[in-house]
C-alpha cells in the first residue's frame, strides 16, 4: 500500500511538471498574426512561416510612408536587446516576433546559388535598391535579437520593387513553373521577389519514384509501368526503366502480362534503340486479349506518325478482322490504305464507315475523308 502512495504520488509530481511547463494559447504579441504559405514544383515544395505585422500600427496609426527606411531601418540596425548591439548590428527578421523561416524539401537553387535541403532563419539587410537575402542554419530565435553572422548558410542579393499595395505583411508566390518559383516578400507599397529553381526536376522524380516503388506504391503492376513511361517520356534513366518494365510484366506477386505492360516495355525497348525487340513484343501485346479496338488503332497511327505505313496497315487489318462491324476499325482501313496510295481500297472502307453510324466526330473526318480520297489525295 505504501509503495502504490508512493508511485501515484511520484505519478501526480510528473503531471504537475507538465502542467507548468505547458502554455497557453493566448493572442500572438502584437497581433501579428502567424501565416504559413507552401509552394509545390512536382515533389519538391517550399515552405516559409512568418508572423505578418500590418501598416497600421497596434493604435491605429497610419505608418504609410513610413515602413521602409524608418520602421525597417535599411542596412544592419542596432537591436538594443540580446546580442544586438551597436558593434553587432542585426539584419531584419523578414516579419514579426519568432524567426521567419523557410524550409526546403530538397536541394535548390536560390538566386542561382546552392542550398540544400532544410530548415533556415529567413533575414534581410533591406537597402533603397538592393536587398540581402540571408538563409541562417538557426531557424529557432525570436527574431534577429540573438542573429550570428557565422550562422549563415547562404546570402544572395535582390532588387526590391513598387508593388500594389499590402496592408498585411505577406509572402506569395508569384511566378510558378514546373521546376521553378518566385516568391516575393509584399508590404506596403513594395515587394521583394526571390528566385527559386530546382537544378534537375527529372532526376528530382525519379529519385521520388524509386522511393515510390519500394512502398506499398509498388505493390501495383501500373505504378512500375507509369515510371518506366515517365524514363521514356523524358528519354532517360533507360535501363532502369527496362528493369521497372519487365518487373510489371513478370513480378510474381503483382505482376500482369497484359496489353498495357506489354507496350510499356516495347516502348522503353524504341527508346533504347532495340526497335526489332520492341516490335516483337508489340505484336504480341496487340494480339493479346487485353487489348482493346481503341489500343490497337492508336497504336497503329503511332506507326503512321513514325512514317511506317506499310506496318500501320498491317495493324489496322488485325484490328479490323477482330471488329470488322466498327466504324473505327473501317476508318483506320481507309487510313492504311490511303497513307500507302491505295486510294480505292480507302474509300470502299470509309464508306463503309459511313454506313456504320459514326459518333459525330468520326462522321466529320469521314466526310471529308471521302472528298479528298475522290480527289485522289490522301486524308491523314
Amino acid at each position: 500500500m505504501k509503495k502504490m502512495i508512493q508511485n501515484f504520488c511520484t505519478g501526480l509530481l510528473c503531471f504537475s511538471i507538465t502542467v507548468v511547463q505547458a502554455q497557453l494559447t493566448l493572442p500572438p504579441s502584437g497581433d501579428n498574426q502567424v501565416a504559413e504559405v507552401t509552394q509545390f514544383m512536382g515533389p519538391v515544395s517550399i515552405t516559409i512561416n512568418y508572423s505578418s505585422p500590418n501598416v497600421h500600427g497596434p493604435q491605429g496609426e497610419d505608418r504609410t510612408g513610413h515602413i521602409w527606411g524608418e520602421l525597417v531601418p535599411y542596412g544592419l540596425a542596432n537591436l538594443q536587446f540580446g546580442w544586438s548591439n551597436e558593434s553587432n548590428p542585426s539584419p531584419w527578421r523578414g516579419g514579426a516576433n519568432m524567426n521567419t523561416t523557410i524550409e526546403l524539401s530538397h536541394d535548390i537553387l536560390v538566386e542561382g546559388k546552392k542550398l540544400k535541403a532544410g530548415k533556415y532563419g529567413l533575414h534581410f539587410i533591406p537597402g533603397p535598391t538592393e536587398w540581402a537575402v540571408i538563409f541562417s542554419s538557426n531557424a529557432d530565435s525570436w527574431g534577429s535579437f540573438f542573429y550570428k553572422a557565422d550562422e549563415d548558410v547562404l546570402r544572395v542579393t535582390v532588387k526590391p520593387a513598387a508593388n500594389n499595395f499590402h496592408e498585411w505583411l505577406t509572402y506569395e508566390f508569384t511566378d510558378r513553373q514546373n521546376d521553378a518559383a518566385v516568391v516575393a516578400l509584399m508590404w506596403e507599397n513594395l515587394q521583394v521577389p526571390i528566385q527559386f529553381k530546382v537544378e534537375n526536376i527529372t532526376t528530382v522524380y525519379i529519385d521520388q519514384i524509386r522511393k515510390e516503388l519500394r512502398s506499398d506504391i509498388g505493390f501495383n503492376y501500373m505504378s512500375w509501368v507509369d515510371g518506366a513511361n515517365y524514363c521514356v517520356q523524358q528519354n532517360t534513366n533507360l535501363t532502369e526503366a527496362l528493369t521497372w518494365a519487365n518487373y510489371a510484366i513478370e513480378e510474381p506477386f503483382f505482376g500482369r502480362k497484359n496489353f498495357t505492360s506489354l507496350s510499356c516495355k516495347a516502348n522503353v525497348l524504341n527508346a533504347l534503340g532495340k526497335t526489332t525487340q520492341a516490335d516483337s513484343i508489340m505484336q504480341v501485346a496487340i494480339n493479346d486479349p487485353t487489348a482493346s479496338m481503341m489500343d490497337i488503332h492508336y497504336y497503329a497511327r503511332g506507326l503512321q506518325a513514325q512514317k511506317k505505313n506499310k506496318e500501320a496497315l498491317e495493324v489496322f487489318l488485325i484490328n479490323y478482322k477482330k471488329t470488322p462491324t466498327s466504324p473505327v476499325t473501317n476508318l483506320g482501313l481507309a487510313r492504311g490504305y490511303s497513307a500507302n496510295g491505295d486510294y480505292k481500297n480507302a474509300l470502299k472502307y470509309a464508306k463503309a464507315a459511313m454506313q456504320l453510324n459514326p459518333d459525330p466526330q468520326v462522321k466529320s473526318t469521314l466526310e471529308n475523308a471521302v472528298k479528298l480520297l475522290e480527289a485522289g489525295k490522301d486524308f491523314n
